[in-house]
């Protein structure tokens, strides 16, 4: 069966309209991606995670730029990809801040609690 020329037309625009459909439907989650992953790298650095996890925030802003990047270009595929890697590495320097200062803390404690030692063995002296 063949087709003529307005039918396949028709059918290219058809085609078309589809695509661009696809492709717009595609920037609803990469935006909202790329929202999450910001609230995610602004909640590390609140959290210390540029003094006490650099590597792992410098890779999610680097990844959070690229993500940027492909949103500009409607490559919003790659743009949620980018976004949802930011995000992850994000909430890895924040959980990394978090540890270093519960280490913190319990160093302290444990010191703490050697100078009371000390303290209460001299007093029993």
């Amino acid at each position: 069966m063949k087709m003529n020329l307005r039918q396949s037309v028709i059918a290219l625009c058809g085609a078309v309209v589809l695509a661009s459909v696809g492709c717009s439907s595609m920037k609803t989650p990469a935006t909202a991606d790329v929202a999450v992953s910001k609230a995610a790298l602004d909640n590390a650095a609140s959290a210390g995670g540029a003094e006490l996890a650099p590597v792992e925030m410098r890779m999610a802003r680097e990844k959070m730029a690229a993500a940027n990047k492909a949103m500009a270009n409607k490559d919003y595929e790659l743009a949620s990809d980018l976004a949802n890697q930011a995000q992850a590495d994000a909430k890895l320097a924040q959980a990394k801040a978090a540890s270093a200062k519960a280490q913190a803390a319990s160093a302290a404690l444990d010191d703490d609690i050697r100078i009371l030692r000390e303290e209460l063995q001299r007093a029993r002296k």
